[in-house]
């Protein structure tokens, strides 16, 4: 049952092209400015200075070709945190089913992307960054109370 207060968007047949879209956009923007634009998310009053955004860069399960996405993370000494969420929707993100079928991943926090390895945290590990996430940016503990499914949180560590 999705919660009276999600927004009814994220279920439109428009929600996947306009957040792609956005995406390309968002990944034009980092890229020609080479993070100068684009590498904060800016919202309300609560977060004047932003949130961190990264570009992550991985194969397509399918095609083999690279996509890259614009993903709000949470810096960690060398590693990159994610969170696979969707905005609190049904099904994982495409970059994260690309991510279960290789974990070789780039990821961009500045000018030059950085190979990495992603893998899925859990247990301890993934209950400690998710607190951490939350505090981070409250939005994700809606996300995961609009969904049925546990949300995802990644870790990218250096290749």
């Amino acid at each position: 049952m999705v919660p009276s207060d999600r927004p009814k968007f994220f279920d439109s047949a428009l929600f996947a092209p306009a957040m792609k879209a956005l995406t390309r956009g968002h990944v034009a923007l980092f890229r020609v400015t080479g993070g100068r634009a684009g590498s904060r998310f800016r919202f309300g009053s609560a977060f004047p200075a932003g949130v961190p955004v990264c570009l992550l860069t991985t194969r397509g399960r399918k095609s083999g070709k690279p996509r890259t996405m614009a993903l709000l993370y949470l810096p960690d000494g060398d590693r990159v945190v994610l969170v696979a969420s969707r905005g609190g929707t049904g099904r994982h993100p495409q970059w994260y089913l690309n991510v279960g079928v290789n974990p070789k991943v780039a990821v961009q926090t500045g000018h030059r992307p950085r190979p990495m390895i992603a893998r899925t945290a859990e247990g301890d590990e993934r209950a400690d960054l998710w607190r951490r996430l939350v505090g981070f940016y409250p939005e994700y503990g809606d996300y995961q109370r609009w969904t049925d499914r546990t949300i995802p949180v990644v870790v990218c560590e250096p290749a």
